[in-house]
């Protein structure tokens, strides 16, 4: 399964280092819940994510809010994320 959405960068501060994350829109995220797929830790699923001209592999996790993309400090450097800016994500789901 492949999507794009936009999101905003969001970060989290967890004990001594922020992450970053894109956080996949609430809709698409109940479809995604919905599909059958082999159970990994924290609920995650791997992804192939692009964003500008960086891909990458990943998981995606389920938050709060809907599934989150982490955002690796090298793909925020390749592409000038910064937090609070606007990403368009290029996702494909790997664990269908």
């Amino acid at each position: 399964m492949r999507v794009e959405y936009e999101s905003d960068v969001v970060r989290w501060d967890a004990r001594t280092e922020a992450w970053f994350f894109a956080v996949m829109p609430e809709e698409l995220s109940l479809q995604i819940r919905e599909l059958p797929s082999p159970p990994r830790g924290f609920g995650s699923l791997r992804v192939r994510a692009r964003i500008g001209g960086t891909e990458w592999t990943t998981s995606i996790f389920p938050g709060k809010d809907g599934y989150v993309l982490p955002l690796k400090k090298q793909v925020r450097r390749a592409e000038a994320i910064e937090e609070g800016g606007t990403v368009l994500v290029d996702l494909e789901i790997l664990d269908l």
